[in-house]
């Protein structure tokens, strides 16, 4: 699980993990916990998201299924930061067959999910879904969840209304 500082990265595994809140301190390093979905066994490493940190995350990556990649999404001035990232570890050749689950954190509909995948440039090979969170409600995490381990358990099945191939997308008017 990547995303900038702040984002909600710790709150989101404790969330899935234990179903309640935490009180989050900012990750230093990464938290690993096993989270079971729909009979799927996930090890979710939550890696702390500080720019000190980030140039680390690459030496995780090479044995990822998938990735989870968290935004603040009420955070406009860090999005370009975000898409930067997102599209630097995406970049990786270890990482072209992961799926990925981005999360637009903080959000308590559907609202903004054409903005943030606009923002990101949700764009390249692997097979992505985007989706609406709030973590402390928990609005939103199942179904990511859901699309996650369906993902995982069926690599084929990739195609839903909310999954699609990044070169499948339109280029941006």
């Amino acid at each position: 699980m990547l995303g900038l500082d702040g984002a909600g990265k710790t709150t989101i595994l404790y969330k899935l993990r234990l179903g309640g809140m935490v009180k989050a301190r900012p990750t230093v390093g990464f938290n690993m916990e096993t989270v079971e979905h729909n009979h799927l066994k996930l090890k979710v490493f939550d890696f702390g998201g500080r720019s000190k940190i980030r140039r680390f995350w690459h030496h995780y990556s090479p044995d990822a299924d998938g990735v989870i990649f968290v935004v603040d999404s009420t955070d406009g001035e860090r999005m370009g930061e975000a898409k930067e990232e997102l599209q630097a570890m995406m970049g990786k050749r270890e990482l072209e067959r992961a799926v990925v689950l981005v999360l637009a954190n903080k959000q308590d509909s559907d609202a903004m999910t054409a903005e943030v995948t606009e923002v990101l440039q949700l764009r390249k090979r692997q097979v992505w879904s985007l989706h609406c969170t709030s973590a402390p409600k928990g609005f939103g995490l199942s179904e990511a969840m859901d699309w996650l381990s369906s993902s995982l358990a069926c690599p084929s099945n990739g195609s839903t209304s909310t999954t699609r191939k990044w070169e499948d997308l339109p280029e941006p008017a």
